[in-house]
């Protein structure tokens, strides 16, 4: 009972997580009537919590395998206390800024659930599994669509205290209701790093996290005051459209996750990615409000399905180092979360529009769709060298001209000979003088006429023993009908035709 009770609490602790996270973006329209922050420094306080929410994920994804969720969401929760009662407390800039870094803690414990749910079910669950979790990410929509109501009625210093009695709530949750008794993985920091941080693999998926979940985070803290300003909407107005924004996205990742079980995880991110790049190209000409929200719907939809395809493929490619990776590639969806509304800042204040860094989302999400073709095609090509290494027979590929330009490691077993002593040559160099002239010329002859032969050859290994095997041989032509390579399968019959000849 106590392992089916983990998903929805650790889901329900992640929305609560994210609740706090936000705070600051949510109240923003409120908190600048109290506090005068200068519109420059206005992006830094709504993004500062992303520094530490991103940071904070790689060890508490590694120490959530070393000591269990239970203890760290137990951590989370007590550390969260300082940040909440600081900032209801806040009168000036600097306070914003201290306590809006600690409320980083916040996003930092997504990390620690799509390290431990894995554990509890098979890996043909896991993108279901962590797109539920990931559904916390509601945490924002809720925080975005009921503080400011809430604050337009106690003001948004008693409306930020309201949250000391949820964490102290969930809190009690996890004592009574986490996993005592978690599977524990505690290999050493170093060691799991070391094993991952050249892995191009980990960097892509980072990459791709960076756009869908930067692009999540970044407009959930950037909406709120963007249409105020911009399109001159209500406060509560402009929190209810995020918060649309949010409960799109966030519904979008179980199901991205759902679909990357039944369905190429790949195929799916070209599909997204080619979505994020349209959107993005659509906000960047500065539409009317009506056309601004389908291009941030698009992006809801996309960076949403993104998010759950995602972390599906991380267990999928780092099974043993899941914990550390799930914190690396977290860490930089956060970072995604925090430049791009500074950089938004920054154009705006250069140029008076937004369009260029709304056409700099367009060209990174483009790139990541390149890469994830670039990776599918790889991953065919990956698949079909595995096949190759470990097939049991012997495999020699030659271009037409009859160069030997691939072997596999079994036919270095059967003949003795080395890749690199094979490249280069000529089939010819395996001869053992049994057969004569003209059975090579029939050989040649059936290959040209029917692309394919097969039969019995007598050839010789590297230490001069000959030796009987079964040859297939097949031209590879292109689309025009031209022969590109020709492909040897070789199958070792010597202690087959001796048993045959005692049998006889």
């Amino acid at each position: 009972m106590n392992k089916k009770v983990q998903l929805p609490l650790q889901t329900l602790n992640l929305t609560v997580g994210f609740m706090i996270w936000v705070i600051l973006s949510s109240l923003m329209p409120f908190i600048k009537e109290d506090i005068a922050i200068p519109p420059e420094q206005l992006a830094w306080v709504t993004a500062i919590p992303v520094i530490l929410g991103s940071l904070l994920r790689i060890p508490l994804g590694y120490y959530a395998n070393i000591f269990g969720a239970r203890k760290i969401f137990l951590a989370s929760f007590v550390v969260l206390l300082f940040p909440i009662y600081y900032i209801s407390l806040a009168d000036s800039f600097v306070d914003l800024m201290i306590g809006g870094l600690f409320l980083g803690v916040g996003g930092a414990i997504f990390s620690v659930g799509v390290t431990s749910l894995p554990k509890y079910y098979p890996k043909e669950r896991h993108g279901l599994v962590n797109g539920i979790y990931g559904a916390g990410n509601l945490g924002t929509a809720v925080s975005t669509f009921a503080a400011p109501v809430i604050a337009s009625k106690i003001g948004w210093s008693a409306t930020v205290q309201l949250y000391l009695i949820l964490v102290g709530l969930f809190f009690a949750a996890n004592f009574f209701l986490g996993d005592k008794k978690e599977e524990k993985v505690k290999t050493p920091l170093v060691e799991q790093i070391k094993g991952v941080y050249k892995n191009e693999k980990m960097w892509m998926l980072s990459l791709f996290y960076f756009i869908t979940f930067g692009s999540f985070v970044a407009f959930t803290i950037y909406l709120p005051n963007f249409l105020v300003t911009n399109f001159g909407l209500e406060k509560v107005d402009a929190g209810m459209r995020t918060a649309g924004f949010i409960v799109v996205a966030t519904l979008m990742r179980p199901l991205g996750g759902w679909l990357a079980d039944r369905f190429h995880s790949l195929i799916l991110l070209m599909f997204v990615f080619a979505g994020v790049t349209g959107a993005s190209i659509l906000l960047s000409f500065a539409p009317s409000i009506q056309w601004y929200t389908v291009g941030c719907l698009t992006i809801a939809f996309c960076a949403g399905a993104g998010n759950g395809i995602i972390f599906k493929l991380v267990p999928t490619y780092f099974h043993k180092q899941a914990g550390i990776v799930n914190g690396i590639v977290s860490a930089m969806g956060g970072l995604g979360g925090f430049f791009p509304p500074l950089m938004l800042t920054l154009l705006f204040n250069l140029t008076g529009h937004y369009a260029i860094g709304f056409m700099a989302l367009s060209e990174v999400a483009l790139v990541s769709f390149v890469l994830v073709i670039w990776l599918y095609f790889q991953e065919r090509l990956d698949l079909s060298k595995q096949i190759i290494s470990h097939t049991a027979e012997g495999l020699i590929v030659t271009d037409k001209s009859g160069t030997i330009i691939m072997v596999n490691p079994a036919f270095t077993q059967l003949t003795g000979y080395e890749a690199d002593e094979a490249i280069g040559k000529n089939p010819s160099f395996l001869k053992s003088g049994i057969q004569t002239k003209e059975f090579y010329e029939k050989m040649w002859g059936a290959i040209a006429e029917k692309g394919s032969w097969q039969g019995e050859v007598w050839n010789r290994r590297k230490d001069g023993r000959n030796y009987l095997e079964w040859l297939t041989i097949s031209a590879i032509k292109n689309e025009a009908g031209e022969v590109k390579q020709y492909v040897g399968m070789i199958s070792d019959m010597t202690e087959q035709k001796l048993n045959w000849s005692k049998e006889g």
